[in-house]
């Protein structure tokens, strides 16, 4: 990977992080359901709407298994029992929604004498804002880990492709090396072919010789042939 790529991980990473730090605020809002207006509590998430929704579906799932309905978004609960919020059954009313700075989760409670509110009912109030905040610390501590993870891989990729430059650089000076000693190899060839050319004119200039020689032999075995022939020829 990349040394530009893995500082820009890093640095989303510590956005992050920072982003985190903020505290997850608990409001009092009403909002209409079905046409009918109700108080309620809404948590702020600075996370994707999905991934908000599907983690909220999956606590009240674990916490009051087939209690949970659903329909077009609406979450509703009737008869269950928060103990940190109170001990006797209550009906809970939710909804998540995408808004431009991440997701809300919004709740109404039904106390069987009163609904849940900051005034009317604070120590419940206390109690369910303690709830919603442990939700958000949650979600942001499994994206926290999920980052991490994301950073530490990032960093095993770039760890990995280091040593691989290195691992390429200790090869072409490898290469470096062989081309050197094959050039010196080249250079001794050369050197030793230049040697035999020159020996071999120099025989063929003394081969040229010993024909000249032998030509004037044969011109003089003439001239002795001929001188004998006539001495020859002059005897009575």
């Amino acid at each position: 990977m990349k040394r530009g790529v893995l500082l820009s991980l890093l640095l989303v990473f510590v956005l992050s992080v920072t982003s985190y730090a903020q505290k997850s605020p608990v409001d009092e809002t009403e909002m209409a359901v079905k046409g009918i207006p109700r108080k309620g509590q809404r948590v702020s998430v600075q996370l994707d709407s999905k991934r908000v929704e599907d983690s909220w579906k999956k606590q009240l799932d674990s916490q009051f298994g087939n209690k949970v309905k659903v329909d077009k978004g609406v979450y509703q609960m009737d008869g269950v029992v928060i103990e940190s919020i109170a001990k006797t059954p209550v009906r809970v009313i939710s909804k998540v929604d995408a808004v431009p700075t991440g997701t809300t989760v919004w709740w109404s409670i039904d106390l069987g004498n009163a609904y849940l509110g900051k005034e009317a009912t604070p120590v419940q109030w206390k109690a369910a804002e303690a709830y919603l905040k442990d939700f958000a610390r949650t979600l942001y501590r499994e994206d926290l880990a999920i980052q991490v993870a994301e950073a530490e891989k990032a960093l095993v990729s770039s760890q990995n492709n280091h040593m691989a430059v290195i691992q390429k650089a200790d090869m072409i000076k490898k290469d470096i090396e062989k081309n050197k000693t094959r050039k010196a190899e080249i250079q001794q060839e050369l050197a030793k072919n230049a040697a035999e050319l020159l020996q071999y004119n120099n025989m063929v200039d003394m081969n040229l010789k010993e024909q000249e020689a032998a030509r004037a032999d044969i011109v003089n075995m003439r001239v002795a042939l001929e001188a004998v022939k006539e001495r020859m020829n002059k005897i009575e």
